[in-house]
C-alpha cells in the first residue's frame, strides 16, 4: 500500500478535533461542581452556678457539617454575550474543517489536471531545443511537443508531455 494522500491525513485530524470538542462538551454539560464544606465555631460563655465571683468558664466547640449548595448562575442581560447552544458552535466547527479539509484537497490534488495549454508547451519546447544548440547539437527534425537533435552520431529527442514537463533521452540509430 502507498502513502497515505495528505487530504487524508487532514481530514483524519479533523475528525480527531470534532470528537475531542465533542467529549469536552459532553463532560462540561454532564459534569457537576465540587461540593463546598463550611465549619462552624460556636463559642459558649457560662459562669459557675453558686459563686459569687466574676469567674467565667469558655468552652469552644467546633462543628463540621457538609452544606450542600445549588449550583445556580445568574447573568445580567449585559453579561450575557451569547445564548447559542453548545452543540451549534461544534456543528459549525465540524462544518469549517470538512470545508478546510476540501480547500486544501482541491489545492493539493495532483491527477486530473487538464494540462499546459499548447502555446506554454511549445515554448517549454523551444527553450529546451535553444538551450541544447547552444551546447552543440542540431535540430534533425522538430514537431508541436518533441525535436530530434543530433551532435555527430549522437541522436536526442527532446519532448514536451501535457503537463509541461521537458524531457531529454537519447535514441538509438
Amino acid at each position: 500500500m502507498g502513502p497515505m494522500p495528505q487530504a487524508a491525513k487532514l481530514s483524519g485530524l479533523g475528525v480527531l478535533f470534532v470528537a475531542g470538542l465533542l467529549l469536552a462538551g459532553a463532560i462540561t454539560a454532564g459534569g457537576r461542581a465540587a461540593q463546598p464544606t463550611t465549619t462552624e465555631t460556636t463559642v459558649e460563655t457560662t459562669t459557675a452556678p453558686g459563686t459569687t465571683e466574676s469567674t467565667t468558664v469558655t468552652v469552644q466547640q467546633t462543628t463540621t457539617r457538609r452544606v450542600i449548595v445549588p449550583t445556580t448562575t445568574t447573568t445580567s442581560p449585559e453579561n450575557s454575550a451569547s445564548t447559542t447552544p453548545t452543540w451549534v458552535w461544534v456543528l459549525l466547527g465540524a462544518v469549517a474543517l470538512a470545508a478546510i479539509g476540501l480547500l486544501v484537497a482541491f489545492l493539493t490534488r495532483r491527477g486530473g489536471q487538464r494540462g499546459v495549454p499548447g502555446e506554454e508547451r511549445r515554448r517549454r519546447l523551444d527553450g529546451a531545443v535553444a538551450s541544447w544548440i547552444a551546447q552543440g547539437w542540431a535540430i534533425d527534425n522538430q514537431t508541436a511537443d518533441s525535436a530530434v537533435l543530433r551532435r555527430g552520431n549522437e541522436v536526442l529527442l527532446v519532448a514536451v508531455d501535457e503537463a509541461g514537463h521537458v524531457s531529454a533521452r537519447p535514441l538509438s540509430q
